[in-house]
Formats: structure tokens, C-alpha cells, sequence
């Protein structure tokens, strides 16, 4: 009997490590447990699809075997982008799929990315499913197996859509995911010249982990922005939900002030709209959002509680620290890095200062995520020992819909729990150099009183 161990059921997705705690036969269970939640919801197809890790074929063999136990018919759109595969439901009406997928982990990792009926698995959607395995609560039937190409599809799609004003010569670096084979193509398609930096897919990462939100990462991209006349660098995750933006002079534009920009954009032709961001997003999306005739929303990190508020409040666009943008303008409402680079070239296609356009947008002295290093389950214990006991004399505010978010007038702290690993997560930001020590400072004094011995990053 296959023992499928709890810690591969986290927040947003199943994961593992392969071999270890992901084997073809905890996939195949896991297969069968997904095929049976979608029969319960009324579904009977599925959509699967990989990323380009060298696991991936194995696990998604066992993964369509599972499915097909459990008496759904499996759709197989082979290797493909997460958000590739995203699409694919939509396109093939079944509301339902699986992203076998690690993501920007390392590459001995993978991991099962769920929609069913068109909600994102999470939490407790993901523990449902163990508990279907531990209670042996599966259906049973004679599911069929088919492939389908879905890839000029969602080329098509998009170049219908999406159209640049003038042509850009553009610098992409896929960092070895399974972006690389979309994403140069896809800007072809759109007029655009494409310097390709590791774009062809291998599953060992030879070159740097394809992970934008490290700085170290996009060294590559900033060494040929400098040396070429590439205008502008994207770079992409390890299943191209995520998108990094480099200017030409090397400096990096974070993914909230991306969305100020997109903002704009979409506030432009629907003066109202709301616009959601997490809490490790800058002090100046607000206001900004504001300023352009939107209404701004802060929200709980994590691409499912995002995608969650936006069906709750009619939303048309989102986005996050971590790098997932959302568009429900003019597309479906799922995170896809490969269409939000489409929208940014399209926008900035427009400008006559491409570099100068992107310094324009409003920044401020910050960190980059900081992490202090805990075991497992402490660092939940943390934060609601912080939320409990810590004081901040001198706040405007502190926000706790996910950890702590500590406003000040020239300035805020965040500390929260990472869904994925056992670690708090930390952010700050200030108009000056002295503020963010002053800001950073109160956080030191509250967390080394609710806990004497952590190792903190700052």
C-alpha cells in the first residue's frame, strides 16, 4: 500500500521531492484522488500538462494513469508553460487541470499544480485530497487517454489581441525552464527582435535557477542589455507564471511597481475597476491605483487567495510580489508571465522613452524578501505570538489579514509565514535610508522579545 506523506500537501500545490516523498506511484494516487474530486464537482475531462524538468515525462505518465482509474477522460498537452496549460482548460472547455510542475524549486523537486471546475486548489481543497487517499474515498472507472497540441492556440490568441506599436528588440532569459519554448516564438510572433539567453529547456538548470525574483539571476540579462541594444530584458520562472523585467541600463523593475504600470493601462479603459496586490507590495500601489480612477485592494499573498478575491470582487486586474500578475481584461484571470510580457511590450511599445518610462514609475528605499530560517511549524507559532504581543508605538496602522503589515507615515514592516517552507518572510520599505533602519529596528526589538534566539537577516 502506497504511504503518501503529509508534507507533500502544502498551501497552494503538491510537492516533493522525487524519488523521496514524489514517486510515480504517490502521483498515480494522487491521480486518482484529483479524477475523483473532479467526478464529485461534475467534471469528466482533465487536462494535464508538464514543465521541463527530467522527471516530468515519468510522473506525467502516472499521473494520466491515476486520472484514468478514477473514470475521467485525460487530456495530454505534453510540455508547456503553466499557464499554457491554464489556458488549455478554458480552450478545451474542461475547466479542469493538472501542471505537473517544481516551479522555481530546485531541480530534484516537482509538484502538482490543480484547477478543478475552475478553482485553484488550495488549503484545505489540498488536504481534501489526502484525506481521500487516507480514507480510500476514490472513485473507480475506464477513463480514455488523448493528446493535443493546444500551443498555436494559445499564439493565437494572444497575437489576436495583443499589438505593439513599433517593432523592440528585446533580450529574454528563460534560465533553462519550459518558458523557453514559448516565450521567444510568442515575441516573434509579436514583432519584436529576440535575443535568446538559455531558452533552450533542460531539466538540470546548467546556467542559474530560473527564479527572476533573485537579483543574482539576472546577471546574464544585465550583462547583454548592457553590451547589445536590446531596449529591454524579460526573464521568466521555471513554468513561466512569473515574469522579471530588466531596463536597458540593468535595474530591476519589481513586479509591484510592473503593476503600476499595467495598472494605468487597464484603469485607462475602465475607470473604477478594482485592482488587487499582496501585502509585500510597495506603499506607493495604493495611491497610485487611486490616482489613476481605480480602486486598490491589499489581499493575502499567494496565487490562489488572489485568484480567490478576484472572483469575489469582479476584479480586472492583480498581481504580487513574487512575480504572478493577473489580467482579466481582455484575458482569463490566471497568472501567466508569458501574457503579462506581452501587455508590458504592448504598453511600452507606445513610449518613446521605453528606459525612461520604467524609471518614471514611483520607487522607494527597500529590502528584497528576507527570510529568518525556523523549524517546521514554528514559524506559524511566531507570527501569532507577534500578533498577540507585539506593540509598535508610532504606526499609522497594522495590518494582519496575512502576518504583520506595520504602516508608518514615511514607511512599513511586514513580517508573515511562508505557506511553503518554515520560514518568516520579512519586507521593508522607507522614503530614506534612516527610516528603513528605524522601521527595521522596532521589528528586531518585537521579534527578539517573542523569540531571544532567532537569527535574524537585518
Amino acid at each position: 500500500m502506497t504511504d503518501y506523506p503529509r508534507e507533500i500537501f502544502k498551501a497552494y500545490d503538491v510537492r516533493g521531492i522525487v524519488g523521496k516523498t514524489l514517486t510515480p506511484a504517490i502521483v498515480e494516487g494522487i491521480g486518482q484522488a484529483i479524477g475523483s474530486e473532479a467526478r464529485a464537482r461534475g467534471r469528466t475531462a482533465v487536462v494535464i500538462g508538464r514543465d521541463g524538468r527530467l522527471s516530468g515525462p515519468d510522473l506525467a505518465r502516472a499521473l494520466a494513469k491515476g486520472l484514468m482509474r478514477s473514470g475521467v477522460e485525460v487530456i495530454d498537452v505534453g510540455q508547456v508553460a503553466t499557464p499554457v496549460l491554464y489556458f488549455a482548460t478554458y480552450e478545451l472547455k474542461t475547466h479542469s487541470g493538472v501542471m505537473l510542475t517544481g516551479s522555481h524549486n530546485p531541480p530534484d523537486y516537482n509538484g502538482l499544480k490543480i484547477v478543478l471546475d475552475g478553482e485553484t486548489l488550495a488549503g484545505e481543497a489540498i488536504q481534501a485530497l489526502r484525506v481521500r487517499l487516507e480514507r480510500g474515498n476514490l472513485a473507480t472507472g475506464n477513463g480514455s487517454y488523448r493528446t493535443h497540441d493546444i500551443r498555436e492556440a494559445y499564439f493565437n490568441r494572444i497575437t489576436g489581441d495583443v499589438k505593439l506599436a513599433r517593432k523592440m528588440k528585446i533580450a529574454v532569459d528563460c534560465g533553462n525552464g519550459v518558458a523557453g519554448a514559448f516565450a521567444p516564438e510568442l515575441y516573434r510572433r509579436l514583432g519584436c527582435e529576440v535575443v535568446e539567453l538559455f531558452c533552450e529547456v533542460d531539466g538540470a538548470f546548467p546556467n542559474h535557477h530560473p527564479d527572476p525574483s533573485v537579483p543574482e539571476n539576472l546577471e546574464d540579462l544585465r550583462r547583454v542589455l548592457a553590451t547589445s541594444d536590446a531596449e529591454l530584458g524579460l526573464a521568466f520562472d521555471g513554468d513561466g507564471d512569473r515574469l522579471g523585467v530588466v531596463t536597458k541600463d540593468g535595474r530591476i523593475i519589481y513586479p509591484d511597481r510592473q503593476l503600476m504600470l499595467f495598472a494605468a493601462d487597464v484603469l485607462s479603459r475602465n475607470p473604477g475597476a478594482q485592482v488587487i496586490f499582496d501585502v509585500k507590495s510597495t506603499r506607493n500601489l495604493a495611491p497610485w491605483i487611486e490616482r489613476h480612477g481605480g480602486r486598490p485592494v491589499m489581499c493575502k499573498t499567494g496565487h490562489s487567495f488572489i485568484k480567490a478575491k478576484m472572483r469575489e470582487t469582479g476584479a480586472l486586474l492583480a498581481g504580487e510580489m513574487s512575480g504572478h500578475i493577473f489580467f482579466k481584461e481582455r484575458w482569463y484571470g490566471f497568472d501567466d508571465g508569458l501574457y503579462a510580457g506581452a501587455r508590458l511590450l504592448e504598453y511600452l511599445s507606445r513610449q518613446k522613452d521605453v528606459t525612461g518610462t520604467l524609471h518614471a514609475i514611483p520607487d522607494a528605499v527597500s529590502t528584497p524578501e528576507l527570510q529568518i530560517k525556523l523549524q517546521e511549524g514554528e514559524n506559524y507559532a511566531l507570527i501569532e505570538k507577534l500578533q498577540g504581543t507585539a506593540r509598535f508605538p508610532g504606526a499609522e496602522q497594522v495590518i494582519t489579514i496575512d502576518g504583520l503589515r506595520v504602516e508608518y507615515r514615511d514607511g512599513f514592516g511586514l513580517a508573515r509565514s511562508s505557506n511553503t517552507t518554515p520560514v518568516v518572510v520579512l519586507r521593508f520599505e522607507a522614503d530614506n535610508e534612516p527610516a528603513l533602519k528605524r522601521i527595521q529596528e522596532e521589528f528586531r526589538r518585537v521579534i527578539l522579545e517573542a523569540k531571544p534566539d532567532a537569527q535574524l537577516p537585518f
